[in-house]
């Protein structure tokens, strides 16, 4: 594949060395947060008996033992390390990457080998395996590169793909228009509803509306590959905006998938990298100023 060919531009389209900076900043900043706080069963898993363990296809693929407590503390560990390093950019950015990618990618595998698998970690894994192939990266590097576009459109597929995918397992699951003319979102509301959200229990006419819209856009969210400008701000408002309101009516947040909607925007542009340059110049006459003329 080059970029020499449509399919091959639309891949490789060129992005600045920015964006990706953000992204690996975003990427190892959230590890700690997910290890910690939304994936932190892996250490539990680990403290229960071995035939407890129902390693999802993957770990099987790869013949992961069942987790230790020993085993997963040290993963831990050199997971969290390899992020700090790499989030740095500056020592062995692809070395030190690939140890966290590969090391969250066990981690989250763990997490999800007993009975139960969440669908929201698809692009952090996705991000933490493609964000170290650029190699170094500056928040201050307006560079475009082939690289940096390959990565953060692998990340924007992984994002796309999860929403696609859940209108696909609705399809598969549920039946069409089964699901949508049925009372998910209902009987999520009154399983685990917060009180805004048990306020529209009684109201079956808007839940079912919202479930058509929810189907909809997750098979309309390929547009989002495509789609450039105000298009493409508008739809990762929506989709932002669909994941708040999931959030205030069953607190339920997605924010392991939810972050890299950022991945389609012009983070290159937020002014930090500008307000430093601006800094160094404005130094300089400065400085000069302080300096008394030499005589001629």
């Amino acid at each position: 594949m080059t970029a020499a060919t449509p399919w091959g531009r639309w891949w490789y389209a060129p992005i600045p060395r920015a964006r990706v900076a953000w992204l690996r900043l975003l990427a190892y900043g959230f590890l700690p947060v997910d290890m910690l706080l939304f994936t932190n069963s892996a250490l539990a898993h680990a403290r229960l008996p071995g035939d407890l363990y129902q390693p999802v296809r993957l770990a099987r693929w790869l013949h992961l033992p069942a987790p230790t407590p020993a085993a997963m503390y040290t993963l831990l560990a050199v997971t969290l390390a390899a992020g700090l390093v790499a989030a740095t950019g500056r020592l062995a950015p692809r070395a030190s990457g690939f140890v966290a990618a590969g090391g969250y990618l066990w981690w989250v595998t763990v997490s999800m080998s007993y009975g139960k698998v969440d669908h929201d970690h698809l692009a952090l894994v996705v991000a933490l395996f493609v964000l170290p192939t650029v190699g170094r990266a500056r928040l201050g590097d307006p560079a475009p590169c082939e690289a940096s576009g390959w990565s953060v459109r692998c990340v924007q597929v992984a994002v796309v793909a999860a929403y696609f995918l859940s209108a696909w397992a609705k399809v598969r699951i549920g039946g069409f228009p089964d699901w949508p003319n049925g009372s998910t979102v209902q009987w999520a509301l009154d399983r685990r509803g917060t009180p805004l959200g048990r306020v529209l229990l009684d109201h079956p006419l808007p839940l079912k509306a919202g479930q058509w819209i929810m189907f909809v856009a997750e098979l309309a969210s390929p547009l989002l590959l495509f789609a450039r400008g105000r298009p493409l701000y508008a739809g990762v408002v929506f989709f932002a905006g669909f994941h708040l309101v999931t959030y205030a009516l069953l607190a339920i947040h997605f924010l392991p998938h939810t972050i890299w909607l950022l991945a389609f925007l012009p983070l290159e542009r937020l002014p930090l990298p500008r307000v430093r340059a601006l800094r160094r110049t404005a130094g300089a006459p400065a400085a000069s100023a302080g300096k008394e003329p030499l005589p001629s």
